[in-house]
């Protein structure tokens, strides 16, 4: 495993395929306080890409344009917050989408455990370290550990994305997860909007 890490936005001319891995680290989980601070991306080569973002102008050119790439496929874990910071703070709308935790509830009904860790422990094989979950992303150097956490949440996105998408089709889930996948930009929406909280959907 090699780990590129980046100041600012990715080097010109990075060519990361037509499906890469993706997640973000943030100050916290409020998608209005907590700022939007590392982006990490893999090709599924085990190799994975570290941004460490350019706070407050977030000027991030390539980085942009890859995510909102409508020919490469952002597979994350979790989209709905990853996508909601991108476009708070980038002001890009990512697609198009793969998410792991949403096809994971669909086929994995034998569980409640739809984490990262679980989900790769199973499917995988591979037992992920997450003691840097709670660390400073906001710091002006990312420590060793923490870009060997940031890259362990993407390094194994896609052989977790074949599992699921054979699962998906066994029981024939496959269609409806793209269709989910497909709301998350809206969903996204409505959780900067203030309804994060609020299922509009139901009938209370």
């Amino acid at each position: 495993m090699t780990i590129h890490s980046y100041e600012g936005d990715l080097p010109d001319g990075l060519d990361l395929g037509p499906v890469v891995a993706v997640d973000t680290e943030t100050l916290g989980l409020s998608l209005v306080r907590d700022a939007l601070c590392v982006v990490q991306l893999s090709s599924g080569d085990g190799n994975a890409h570290i941004v460490r973002l350019n706070r407050p102008a977030y000027d991030c050119p390539n980085l942009k344009a890859l995510l909102a790439d409508p020919k490469v496929e952002k597979l994350f874990h979790f989209a709905r917050f990853d996508v909601a910071m991108c476009k708070h703070y980038l002001g890009i709308e990512v697609g198009p989408i793969f998410c792991t935790k949403i096809a994971s509830k669909l086929v994995r009904t034998y569980t409640d455990r739809h984490g990262l860790k679980d989900l790769v422990k199973e499917l995988v094989g591979v037992e992920l370290n997450k003691q840097q979950q709670s660390s400073d992303w906001g710091a002006a150097q990312l420590s060793d550990a923490q870009l060997a956490y940031a890259a362990s949440d993407v390094l194994y996105l896609h052989a977790a994305k074949t599992r699921l998408v054979e699962m998906l089709k066994r029981e024939g889930r496959h269609e409806i997860a793209q269709a989910c996948f497909e709301f998350l930009p809206v969903r996204a929406d409505l959780d900067l909007m203030g309804w994060s909280e609020s299922d509009i959907f139901s009938h209370a």
